[in-house]
């Protein structure tokens, strides 16, 4: 029998095994609500989606939040998209219109996310964002294709030519559906249209852009108009931009009269340049301002985005736009156009805006995009206001800037007042930012403002800006540039080829038009071949650095070109202007003859406003009768 001490002691060590039970669980609880994450599954869509994935692919990511994914798998496959049941949300995206777009992937605050089409196909149908990313971290998308179903431009292949009328005639195949309203043209696709507007020619046989298209393109569709009746009448408080949609119609009307020949066959009247050869095919995609409305990819205020092995066919804009975010890698990422059409996207093919830690493109092939391949930079904004001490209203100048916010907390500010200076007078960080509207922000600082701050001074984020990396890219055969570079950090670009209708490198402070942001600094371009670029007719060179300002003020500093090729039909190679310390080395400049010279009294290089400028173990065996140009008043320099 039991005496009180030996139940004593026998319910004392119950009661110690139910306490120590007791904290166990307690403190697993607590581990729990302190990492309350669970491992994501692995999800697999097969193919019996693919008439249209877009609900499917929706309803998953939508529940992603209460039932975690890590990882997205396609069964090999060509999968069809389309808006009808697409995820809705209204987007300010720079560089491309603004409007309530749809999208299959809503990928939004997610993370540790990788979707992997595993070869697959994806068609989009329509006004469709593809892959939509914002508010997350460590995405990853490998292993895809994206295509669009009908394509946001047009093509007509040029038959016939009459310099005495000023027309041209044009063959346009069934697969650009189109119709005539009021002697204008408009391409019918699905869920969209668009006009003539912006165009440019195309050799089918180098499937590249035609030889000096510049004295050709683009068609002259607009001229100013000749009633007017007291516009002069309207004045407007605030400052408007001109440019934007709802004012860029104004003064002008359609200067072009189109007519049927026959069904496929259609007459144009009033072109003011050149008629276009015939044999070329002219491709068309639309009004400026209002024809940007589908890149295949956007990401915002993301930490951590990987694109592996995926090919853009097409986009109604950019390849991928990327805004506020960072740690960006495109590794076999490639732009090139399908169905035997001469364009792929029409707009750049990569653009990265106020983004920051490291943006690597490596391994990439940009071809046939209607703009340029990479733009880096960040955004100037207007002082409008200086509300006190501490705060002051910006506002966003160019109508693609709509809705940027400049920067989060604590990030570095810089006050600029360029005809001064390309650099920052000084600087402050960000207290907060209040969203008023899409044009107009209030941003108050933790320190107090300059007391020599002015109405009319720019601001840019001095942390939005990334080392960058572009390696082992094939670039050309498109429409602008190959790369703009606007990047105050750390830039190389090695071992790329370059055949780009205008500059292959183009370096500028632009703060007149674009209002992109960045003066490039401790930039490096070595090992790269240029083929042939500029041969769209301007006159520039095929690496060049350039500010809006003409003044002499430093905007470059610690430029190197080493050791690249230039093997160039026409003379003009570099162009430099307001830089500080450059060094040209190991460079080999020949002349292809590829194409008649455009510009044959150019020199080699042009040298102006720059000092630290040094040419060493060169070899040229161009065609120039100088080599180097300088402006007056430098320091001579010697070409070696």
């Amino acid at each position: 029998m039991l005496n009180s001490m030996d139940i004593f002691f026998k319910n004392k060590t119950r009661l110690t095994n139910f306490f120590t039970t007791l904290l166990l669980l307690t403190a697993i609880s607590v581990l729990s609500y302190n990492n309350p994450e669970k491992k994501g599954e692995q999800v697999l869509f097969k193919t019996d989606i693919a008439k249209d994935a877009t609900p499917t692919v929706v309803a998953r990511l939508l529940n992603a939040n209460a039932n975690p994914i890590s990882e997205i798998k396609f069964e090999k496959g060509t999968y069809h998209f389309y808006p009808d049941k697409g995820f809705e949300k209204y987007c300010y995206i720079s560089n491309h219109g603004d409007l309530m777009v749809k999208t299959p992937f809503p990928i939004f605050n997610m993370k540790d996310l990788t979707i992997d089409g595993q070869g697959s196909t994806f068609i989009f149908h329509g006004i469709i964002i593809p892959f939509l990313v914002d508010e997350s971290k460590n995405i990853t998308v490998k292993n895809l294709s994206i295509d669009w179903h009908e394509p946001f431009h047009s093509e007509g292949l040029i038959v016939a030519i009459d310099e005495k009328n000023k027309t041209f005639d044009m063959q346009i195949s069934d697969e650009y559906p189109y119709e005539i309203r009021n002697n204008q043209i408009y391409f019918i696709k699905e869920y969209y249209e668009h006009n003539l507007g912006q165009s440019i020619l195309f050799d089918p046989v180098r499937k590249a852009v035609t030889y000096n298209t510049q004295a050709y393109t683009s068609i002259s569709t607009m001229e100013r108009n000749s009633i007017k009746n007291n516009l002069d009448k309207i004045k407007y408080k605030y400052e408007h931009d001109n440019r934007a949609p709802e004012f860029k119609n104004i003064g002008t009307e359609n200067r072009l009269i189109i007519e049927q020949v026959k069904p496929g066959l259609v007459r144009v009247y009033n072109h003011k340049k050149e008629m276009p050869p015939v044999g070329m095919i002219l491709t068309m995609k639309g009004e400026q301002g209002i024809n940007r409305v589908s890149p295949a990819f956007r990401v915002t205020h993301t930490n951590g985005f990987n694109a592996t092995n995926v090919n853009i066919h097409h986009a109604g804009g950019m390849g991928i736009i990327a805004e506020n975010s960072a740690d960006l890698i495109l590794d076999n990422f490639n732009i090139t156009p399908s169905h035997g059409r001469m364009v792929s996207t029409t707009a750049d093919a990569t653009h990265f805006v106020g983004c920051r830690g490291k943006v690597v493109l490596k391994n990439c092939t940009f071809n046939n995009q209607l703009d340029d391949a990479m733009n880096v930079h960040g955004t100037y904004q207007k002082i409008v206001d200086i509300l006190d001490d501490y705060s002051i209203g910006v506002r966003m100048m160019h109508h693609q800037q709509l809705g940027f916010v400049i920067g989060h907390e604590n990030d570095n500010i810089g006050f600029v007042r360029l005809h001064n200076s390309f650099f920052p007078y000084n600087k402050a960080t960000i207290k907060k930012t209040e969203y008023l509207n899409n044009r107009y922000q209030i941003i108050t600082f933790n320190e107090k403002l300059p007391t020599d701050l002015k109405t009319g001074d720019l601001i840019e984020n001095l942390d939005g800006y990334p080392d960058l990396l572009v390696q082992n890219c094939n670039i050309g055969n498109n429409r602008a540039r190959g790369l703009l570079i606007s990047n105050p950090l750390n830039t190389v670009i090695e071992n790329n080829v370059f055949n780009t209708e205008m500059e292959a490198i183009l370096v500028p402070v632009e703060s007149g038009y674009w209002f992109e942001s960045g003066n490039a600094a401790n930039l490096i371009i070595r090992n790269n071949e240029f083929k042939d670029c500029q041969y769209g007719g301007h006159d520039r060179g095929v690496i060049r650095f350039v500010t809006d300002d003409d003044n002499e003020n430093i905007a470059f500093k610690n430029i190197e070109i080493s050791n690249n090729i230039f093997n160039q039909f026409d003379n003009l190679i570099l162009e430099i202007s307001n830089t500080d310390g450059l060094k040209f080395t190991g460079n080999t400049i020949t002349n292809s003859g590829t194409f008649p010279m455009l510009h044959p009294i150019n020199p080699a290089l042009k040298i102006k406003h720059s000092k630290n400028i040094l040419f060493k173990n060169n070899t040229y065996k161009g065609k120039a009768n100088t080599v180097l140009e300088t402006k007056e008043g430098m320091k001579k320099l010697n070409f070696n």
